[in-house]
Formats: structure tokens, sequence, C-alpha cells
């Protein structure tokens, strides 16, 4: 294996996954608050404390543009799917956090760190969602989508 496919394979990941855990603390301990991206959004557009909900989503927007840059990832390129498709869909998934009451980093990430039952429950519900929907789509369609 070479560096490149170790680096994008295994390193690339686990500090993905170490930088978000770590981001995830530090917003708890320091304004006792949860890392969920639909509560944060929202709250940059309609809620309070507007100001460190702003600079959380441009950190992420600006935190993936340096990765690219210092990694030398090119950004992928636009996707061909039509705007309406893709707002529908948007609203789709804002419904569904509202329903469930947050999304899969409130829940799945900072939830079941905080050893919530609600999160624990939210998130097997959307995994389970989610490998049921690979499998009618694989097996059951026949991957004609």
């Amino acid at each position: 294996m070479s560096a490149i496919e170790l680096l994008e394979t295994y390193i690339t990941p686990l500090l993905g996954g170490l930088t978000l855990g770590v981001a995830a603390m530090w917003l708890l301990f320091s304004l006792g608050r949860v890392a969920g991206i639909s509560g944060i959004v929202w709250g940059v557009m309609a809620g309070p404390d507007r100001q460190w909900r702003g600079f959380f989503v441009a950190g992420l927007l600006v935190g993936g543009l340096i990765i690219h840059t210092v990694i030398g990832i090119p950004i992928p390129e636009q996707s061909s799917t039509s705007l309406s498709l893709v707002a529908l869909s948007g609203l789709l998934v804002g419904f569904g956090t509202r329903i469930g009451g947050g999304c899969t980093s409130g829940h799945g990430v900072c939830g079941i760190g905080r050893q919530s039952l609600r999160s624990i429950v939210a998130t097997i519900t959307f995994m389970g969602a989610g490998v049921l929907t690979v499998f009618v789509i694989r097996h059951v369609v026949g991957g004609a989508l």
C-alpha cells in the first residue's frame, strides 16, 4: 500500500473523526451546547446566539476547503442533480430532523457520547433505515434507481 493510499484509507478518516470528537467536546464544555448541525444551522437563520453559530458553520466550510488544499484532494465536481430535487431532499431532511429532535451529528456523535437513551434509539433507527434502504435498492429494486 502506497503512502497516499494509506493516508486516504486510514489516516485521513482517523484524523477527521478525532477532530470532530474534540470539536464536539470543546463546544459542549465551553458553551454547554451540543454540536448538532441542524440545530446550529437553524440558530444561524432564526435562533438565539447567532454569532457563535455563524462562526461554527463558517469553520465547517472553511475547514473543509483548507483540508482539501493542504492534502491536495480535489474538491468534488458539482452534481448534475436538478436543483428542485436537491431542494426537496433538503426539505425532507429538515423535516426528519424536526421529527427526530435532531440530526445524525447531534444524536450519533454527541448524544451517544452523552449516553442519551433518546439519541441511542434515534441512531439505531436512522442507521437501520439506511441499511434497509440500501438492501431494498440493491436486492429488491435491483439497483434500477
